[in-house]
C-alpha cells in the first residue's frame, strides 16, 4: 500500500477527532477553532500531500541509493529490534531536522507553514509544508548509511508523523511522567508559542528526551499562556503564498544585499537575520508580543458556506487522487494536482471575504 493511501485511510479518523475536539471545546467554553483558520490549515495539508505524490519518489530514491551504495551493513527487515532501533534513529534525525528548521533560514522557509496558524488545535497538525522535500532528506541519510532498509525507513517515518497528530490540542492538560519522556500536548504547545520563554524549544517528534539531552527543553508554564503563530505573521489565507512567503523574502534580501557573502548568509543564518544594508533600506518593526493581533478578516455567512462546500468537493477530489495517483501518468497527475491547488487558492480568497470573480477581475 502506498503512503498516500495510508493517509487517505487515516483521514476519517483525523476528521472525527477534529470534530470531537471542537465539541469538547464548545462544551467547556474554550473553543480553539475558527472556520477560516481551520480551512487554511486543512488546505495546506492537502497541498502537502499533493506535493508528496511528486517528491516521494525522489526522497525515497535518494535514500535507497544511499542505502545501496554507502551502507556500512544492511540490517534485516524481519527483526523486531531493527524496527525499534529505526524508530529511535528516525526520531533523533527528526529532532535534528526540526531544530534546523528553527535555526536555519532555508529550512525555516519550509517549516514555517506549520507554525503560521495563530490557533492551536488538531487541524494545525495537518498544516504541513509542500517544500520540505527540497533539503529535508539530508538529515535521514545517516539512517541509510547505518543500514536501515528503505521499507523500514518509510514505515517508521509514517509512524513518527502520525504520532504527532494528537499533541496539537489545548484540550489535554499536563500528563505527569509522560511529559518527562514524550512529546505531549503540553510540551508541543510550548514549541508552537512565540513567547520569548518558549521560543525555539521542544523539537522532539515522539520523544522529548532529545530536548532534555541537548538543552532545548522548556516546560509549559501556566502563569505564561502560549501565544501561537510566527513573529512575522502571514496575514493571508492563501495556501500557495503560505508556502512561498519566506522563500520570497529570502530571495529579495539575497538579491538586494551588496556583499556576496551576505547573499549566502541570508539562507543559512537563523530566521529573521538580515544583511545590514538591506535592513537599513527596508527596516522591519521590532517584534512586540503584546501588539500581536490574530488575522481574522470578515466574511459573510454565504461566503463561508461556499468556502466549506468547495472544500468538501476538493477533499473528495484529493482523496480520489491520492488513492489512484500511483496508476496515473505524470501529465495526468500534474493536471489533477494543479486543479485541486487552484480550488484551494479560491477557498483562501473566500475566507478573506473576497469574491473570486471580483478578485480575478481586479488582478487582470
Amino acid at each position: 500500500m502506498q503512503g498516500a493511501q495510508v493517509i487517505v485511510l487515516a483521514l476519517p479518523v483525523f476528521l472525527l477527532l477534529i470534530g470531537i475536539e471542537l465539541l469538547i471545546g464548545l462544551r467547556r467554553g474554550h473553543n480553539t477553532y475558527r472556520l477560516n483558520d481551520a480551512l487554511n490549515s486543512l488546505s495546506l495539508g492537502i497541498l502537502s500531500q499533493l506535493a508528496g505524490v511528486f517528491s516521494k519518489l525522489m526522497t525515497i530514491g535518494i535514500y535507497s541509493l544511499a542505502f545501496a551504495s554507502f551502507s556500512l551493513w544492511q540490517l534485516p527487515s524481519d527483526a523486531p529490534w531493527v524496527w525499534l532501533l529505526a524508530l529511535l534513529l528516525y526520531d533523533l534525525c527528526y529532532y535534528a531536522l526540526h531544530r534546523a528548521g528553527h535555526r536555519c533560514a532555508l529550512f525555516w522557509a519550509a517549516h514555517v507553514v506549520h507554525h503560521q496558524s495563530e490557533d492551536y488545535n488538531l487541524s494545525t497538525a495537518l498544516r504541513q509544508t509542500a517544500s520540505g522535500w527540497i533539503a529535508g532528506w539530508l538529515f535521514y541519510v545517516p539512517m541509510a548509511v547505518l543500514g536501515v532498509p528503505p521499507l523500514v525507513f518509510a514505515v517508521v517515518a509514517l509512524v513518527d508523523l502520525l504520532y504527532q497528530f494528537w499533541v496539537h490540542t489545548q484540550q489535554i492538560g499536563k500528563l505527569g511522567w509522560f511529559d518527562r519522556w514524550f512529546c505531549s500536548p503540553s510540551n508541543h504547545r510550548a514549541h508552537h508559542a512565540v513567547n520569548e520563554r518558549y521560543l525555539d524549544r521542544n523539537y522532539g517528534g515522539i520523544l522529548i528526551v532529545w530536548d532534555r539531552l541537548f538543552g532545548t527543553f522548556v516546560e509549559e508554564d501556566d502563569a505564561e499562556p502560549c501565544i501561537y503563530g510566527t513573529r512575522s505573521p502571514l496575514h493571508s489565507w492563501n495556501p500557495l503564498w503560505a508556502n512561498l512567503q519566506v522563500y520570497a523574502d529570502l530571495v529579495r534580501d539575497s538579491w538586494q544585499t551588496r556583499r556576496w557573502s551576505d547573499k549566502l548568509r541570508v539562507w543559512v543564518r537563523p530566521p529573521g537575520w538580515r544583511p545590514a544594508d538591506v535592513e537599513a533600506q527596508r527596516p522591519k518593526p521590532p517584534f512586540v508580543l503584546q501588539q500581536l493581533r490574530r488575522y481574522d478578516p470578515p466574511a459573510s455567512r454565504a461566503t463561508q458556506a461556499l468556502a466549506v462546500a468547495l472544500f468538501a468537493l476538493l477533499l473528495a477530489a484529493t482523496t480520489a487522487f491520492l488513492w489512484t495517483a500511483h496508476s496515473m501518468g505524470i501529465v495526468q497527475q500534474m493536471l489533477a494536482a494543479a486543479a485541486i491547488a487552484g480550488g484551494l487558492w479560491a477557498i483562501g480568497l473566500l475566507s478573506e471575504g473576497r469574491p473570486i470573480v471580483a478578485s480575478a477581475a481586479v488582478r487582470s
